[in-house]
């Protein structure tokens, strides 16, 4: 592994510990003052605070004080907040043109959403990116509760930034977001109902590229590839009446359906899932996403680990080690991580 470029990115994490928040002005790898307001904190909750979220708020750069706010979660269960920041719409990004394999430095985007919007992007749920829990209790979780805790993290959030109470709020996540979100807003709406302090400004959530329900999402994937002429009409018919329409765990007995969901794999095999309009090959990755069938999007090396060196002051980090849902290969480019 390359230490250099690894120890460079982690410099980029400048993260708050405990109950305070820090306001980060400058970063390694970007030259000068940063040209917006980021602030990094954890967030008790929990009947004793045993469980720690952590976030990163990023100030809109028109106007603050009316501008929306926006709380943001990303997918998996468990995908680091970065990958919102600096992968989908926050206001820098890797510049990984001229990453010679040292300090990695970034460029700004200039069609971030912070642009526009003040927005609160959170490691959750519990154990996601730097949020930890006190307890090994702490770390029991379900949609439920995440829905819960999310909900008090954000009261005591705007309790503790009362200047965006009167803010238009938004709630929005992607992928397993899809799950999550409706249930904050639920959990607002409740709140709402039942008086609780403070009263949000609560307008409605958005969601990109959702989870929801996995077996009408998953099973109407063949549907939709058939539609979008990825796949033929005999592949198609044939699978529609082997399987009678069921493609999502269908009935492993069933060969003629596991033939001709095999034929439909195959032939999807060579497309870019994520982005049919793009070849297949068009990514920097040195090796190209292949997401199956799969509902967890990701097979086996889903889950890997940045174990960071003993940086508490420079990172203001309480949990030293940064979990992100993402697979070996596409981690090791983003992140300039490479073999010894």
């Amino acid at each position: 592994m390359n230490s250099t470029g690894l120890y460079g990115l982690l410099l980029l994490l400048l993260f708050n510990n405990g109950a305070s928040q820090v306001i980060i002005k400058t970063l390694p790898g970007y030259s000068g003052n940063l040209p917006f307001k980021l602030e990094t904190g954890y967030i008790g909750v929990g009947e004793n605070e045993e469980v720690q979220l952590f976030y990163y708020f990023i100030q809109s750069e028109s106007n603050p004080d009316m501008d929306p706010l926006l709380l943001w979660l990303s997918g998996g269960p468990g995908c680091s907040a970065l990958v919102a920041i600096f992968y989908d719409f926050g206001p820098c990004a890797f510049d990984v043109e001229n990453f010679d394999g040292s300090l990695p430095s970034f460029i700004l985007n200039p069609y971030s959403w912070t642009k526009v919007a003040n927005i609160i992007f959170i490691d959750a749920p519990v154990g996601t990116g730097f949020s930890y829990a006190k307890t090994s209790q702490g770390y029991s979780s379900s949609d439920n509760k995440s829905a819960k805790d999310i909900f008090t993290f954000l009261r005591k959030w705007l309790l503790n930034h009362p200047m965006f109470l009167k803010n238009r709020l938004y709630i929005g996540g992607e992928s397993y977001g899809g799950k999550l979100v409706p249930m904050i807003a639920m959990e607002i709406l409740r709140g709402d109902r039942e008086r609780l302090h403070p009263q949000m400004s609560f307008q409605g959530y958005i969601i990109g590229n959702g989870l929801t329900d996995s077996n009408i999402d998953f099973n109407a994937r063949i549907p939709y590839a058939h539609r979008m002429a990825l796949i033929s009409d005999e592949y198609f018919d044939s699978a529609k009446i082997n399987c009678d329409g069921k493609y999502y765990n269908h009935d492993p007995n069933n060969l003629e359906c596991t033939n001709a969901l095999q034929r439909i794999q195959e032939c999807l095999s060579h497309i870019n899932q994520l982005q049919i309009l793009d070849p297949k090959c068009g990514n920097k990755a040195p090796k190209p996403d292949d997401f199956g069938w799969d509902q967890t999007f990701s097979n086996d090396n889903s889950i890997d680990r940045l174990d960071l060196p003993s940086t508490d002051q420079e990172c203001h980090v309480s949990k030293l080690r940064l979990t992100l849902s993402l697979k070996k290969e596409l981690y090791k480019t983003i992140f300039g991580r490479k073999e010894a």
